[in-house]
């Protein structure tokens, strides 16, 4: 049903939209529930922008708005990351981050859980899992996830270990002004919340598909109209039918499986399908653009 959604323009923008107003609604919702009460700092820009607001209001008598700080920080990285990634994304990730910052003022959550590491363990997978909702609907919340998306893109693979690291030198300098017990508690929130990540979002991981078929002009005839990878062919014999074969082999991204898969059953139904991880790939691949 997803898959039809993103076929079709307007629900496709519905979906985005849906998939953004309801991750903005979870950030604001995790922050109060899981990270305020521990005194958890967030990742990417958002982080950055509480711990510029926690230094100006310690050290310089002054507290610099953590929403403008927000606003200041991700506008000009979206506008440059936007000449990449695409104006629309750009525009939805803005919407997000609009949203987390308007939930957070209007919402009043109180904490679920006394223990921290209860805290840490739920909202760490919780937040991972909002990030992912905003991925998924072909959007982000913001920040970092910019520099990620725009990185990967043009790199063709994840770079969310990068990231993490990003955001522990991030908690580290608040560890030292503010105290490293929560810095540590931080440290392993993000952890959780990274993993979740590269668990549940898999655009840049290639799976090979091995396709037994009978039809096999039909078959190439069909993936070659609707995909753009490269696709090979080995003709044979079945060993128990003695009938011809066709072996078909190729490299799709883990998120085009399923179609791919839909696509050749319905071509052949009695096709055989083998499908399995690929660790590594060397050679050109065809990644369809974040739009």
């Amino acid at each position: 049903m997803i898959q039809k959604l993103r076929n079709d323009k307007r629900a496709r923008w519905l979906f985005t939209f849906c998939c953004v107003v309801l991750s903005g609604f979870l950030q604001a919702a995790i922050i109060q529930i899981f990270m305020d009460p521990i005194n958890l700092l967030s990742s990417g820009f958002t982080g950055v922008a509480i711990l510029i607001s926690k230094i100006t209001s310690t050290f310089f008598g002054f507290s610099f708005s953590t929403s403008l700080g927000m606003l200041a920080l991700n506008i000009p990285v979206a506008w440059f990351c936007s000449k990449t990634i695409s104006k629309r994304f750009t525009a939805f990730s803005l919407l997000q981050v609009f949203c987390a910052s308007l939930f957070l003022r209007v919402l009043d959550l109180g904490p679920l859980f006394d223990g921290e590491f209860l805290n840490i363990i739920f909202g760490g997978f919780a937040y991972g899992l909002m990030i992912v909702l905003a991925l998924k609907g072909n959007a982000s919340t913001g920040g970092t996830d910019f520099i990620a998306l725009y990185i990967s893109n043009k790199k063709g693979k994840s770079i969310w270990g990068q990231v993490f690291v990003f955001n522990t030198i991030l908690i580290i300098i608040f560890g030292a002004m503010f105290g490293w017990e929560y810095a540590g508690y931080s440290i392993l929130f993000q952890l959780i919340s990274t993993k979740t990540i590269d668990s549940f979002y898999h655009r840049y991981e290639r799976m090979t598909m091995q396709i037994t078929t009978a039809r096999a002009d039909e078959v190439i005839e069909a993936y070659i109209t609707h995909y753009h990878h490269g696709l090979s062919r080995l003709d044979g014999t079945g060993g128990y039918s003695k009938a011809p074969m066709s072996l078909l082999h190729t490299v799709v991204s883990s998120y085009e499986v399923a179609d791919v898969a839909q696509l050749i059953l319905e071509v052949d139904p009695h096709a055989i399908i083998n499908t399995f991880k690929t660790e590594n790939f060397y050679g050109h691949f065809y990644l369809k653009p974040i739009d």
